[in-house]
């Protein structure tokens, strides 16, 4: 029988919420109670909080099991404080795939596209070297409200994407398998987020469809995203 696979969220501030978010995780959580048979797959990761509140009523659904709330995620940090952490936090949890959402801190207030892309190849690295089959689908980033104003950061935000995407074709191997999510279509930071960069619910769904639906596309992992799907057991 093979092992379940375990999930582990990596991000940033769209990924670990603020108390009242949901979070784009809860939604992937849902996702997958949906589609995956109960047993074969776990939420793994060092964190369970939101960046204001311990409290796990702080969620929007403070039902949000505890086991699902389970990822590496922090307000203000990118693939520049995650590159150094990952190789531990692979071994320690067993994570065999990974779903990063990454970069826009970084190009914010860090390092320019070029130095984003070298941390973005060190993550990696360092999260094959705990897990040599390690699968990873990481999401392009999505320009806030700062790159509608910025050319220059606008810019260096394009620049990086197209980096990351050759990044992944050259590192993708059959042994560890690396997925570039779409960009989500139709999102639209003036109706998807509640401040030009954080998603409200809206946005939320669609940050979580952008990974199921590679994880189906690529790999028959779950099934395609249906916002409507409620988890009907527990896990």
């Amino acid at each position: 029988m093979r092992s379940p696979s375990r999930f582990l969220c990596v991000g940033d501030s769209m990924t670990i919420g603020r108390a009242g978010d949901h979070t784009w995780r809860y939604r992937m959580w849902q996702h997958l109670c949906a589609t995956l048979p109960s047993g074969t797959y776990d939420i793994v990761g060092p964190r369970d909080e939101l960046y204001d509140s311990p409290d796990p009523a702080a969620y929007a659904d403070p039902a949000f099991p505890a086991a699902a709330r389970r990822h590496l995620a922090g307000w203000g940090e990118g693939w520049l404080h995650m590159a150094p952490v990952i190789r531990e936090t692979v071994a320690a949890t067993r994570a065999d795939v990974l779903l990063v959402s990454l970069g826009l801190i970084d190009l914010g207030f860090y390092t320019d596209s070029d130095q984003t892309a070298a941390n973005a190849r060190r993550f990696l690295t360092e999260a094959r070297a705990a897990n040599p089959h390690v699968r990873a689908v990481i999401l392009p980033v999505i320009p806030n409200v700062r790159a509608a104003t910025d050319a220059p950061f606008a810019a260096e935000v394009d620049r990086f994407n197209e980096l990351l995407a050759k990044l992944v074709a050259d590192l993708d191997a059959p042994s560890s398998p690396l997925l570039l999510a779409s960009h989500p279509p139709s999102y639209d930071i003036h109706q998807d987020t509640y401040d030009g960069t954080h998603p409200n619910a809206s946005g939320e769904h669609k940050l979580a469809a952008a990974f199921a639906d590679a994880l189906h596309q690529a790999w028959e992992l779950g099934g395609p995203y249906n916002r409507t799907n409620r988890p009907n057991r527990p896990n």
